[in-house]
């Protein structure tokens, strides 16, 4: 046991993740003396993770794919909102021994798109979202706490965004992935939630023709920051909003909870991270 604070993020794979050059840039910055790091679990040894680390002087960790709905097993005390999204990417190890379960993707969301635009009212019409995972599910959550009147679920197989729809009620509308580029034109906000655009991945071949210069375009894809989605936007003339600052942002709450700092989301903060 040690008296200083450790933090990690798990997953599997791990090694792409952003999160320990983050938190390295805010325990240095605010001269906080903790360490971050990245651990790769396999399925098989992720309850044996979790039981071990507090004796090992962890306060807490993140978590990404594929552990985010398996983590929700082993907590001891679960947030509203991460019990409403089934998913939970933060986690705060008690002195008690108890396991707390949150989920902040929602929270990273709204502050990205607060930061990036600041103009955004959410309760002036209708957001579009492409795509029916986990992230989907998190946005959701967060935009019809910020008062958004409609949100229309767009993806590849209808089924999932049907799910949605029973999960979350009337404000949801299905539009099948053959008309969302018809129904973007109803937009006020237009989110990309899929794994098109990534390096890597598929292109995102949705028409973006109906678009309209007053809506916000954002993309939660941020290898490459600017997506070919974002750049299609920003030619039409709305502000676009990369994913890069929901990472950053999402990793505010743990961060304050584990280290005893609210770290800042700025302009060297994301130099930090891209360096």
């Amino acid at each position: 046991m040690t008296d200083t604070p450790r933090a990690c993020v798990i997953g599997n794979p791990i090694s792409h993740s952003l999160s320990p050059k983050l938190h390295g840039y805010w325990l240095d910055r605010y001269d906080i003396k903790g360490s971050y790091t990245a651990l790769q679990v396999a399925d098989q040894d992720l309850e044996k993770t979790l039981r071990e680390l507090p004796a090992q002087g962890f306060v807490g960790m993140n978590v990404t794919l594929p552990h985010k709905m398996a983590v929700l097993e082993f907590a001891d005390q679960i947030t509203d909102r991460a019990t409403l999204i089934g998913a939970a990417n933060t986690l705060t190890f008690k002195e008690d021994g108890r396991i707390l379960a949150d989920n902040t993707d929602g929270y990273g969301f709204i502050a990205n798109l607060r930061q990036g635009a600041p103009d955004w009212d959410p309760k002036a019409g209708p957001a579009m979202i492409f795509g029916a995972g986990g992230a989907a599910r998190a946005i959701i959550v967060a935009l019809a706490d910020a008062g958004v009147p409609e949100i229309i679920i767009s993806n590849r197989t209808r089924a999932k965004a049907e799910a949605l729809r029973a999960d979350f009620g009337a404000r949801i509308r299905v539009v099948d992935w053959v008309q969302a580029g018809t129904a973007l034109a109803d937009a006020n906000l237009l989110v990309n939630t899929t794994s098109l655009g990534m390096k890597g991945a598929a292109d995102f071949k949705v028409s973006l023709d109906a678009l309209r210069p007053e809506t916000v375009v954002t993309d939660i894809v941020y290898n490459p920051l600017r997506t070919p989605f974002l750049d299609a936007a920003e030619a039409v003339g709305c502000t676009a909003v990369d994913g890069l600052g929901m990472l950053l942002h999402q990793g505010v709450p743990g961060f304050e909870r584990w280290f005893g700092q609210r770290p800042e989301v700025d302009e060297a903060t994301r130099r930090a991270v891209l360096a």
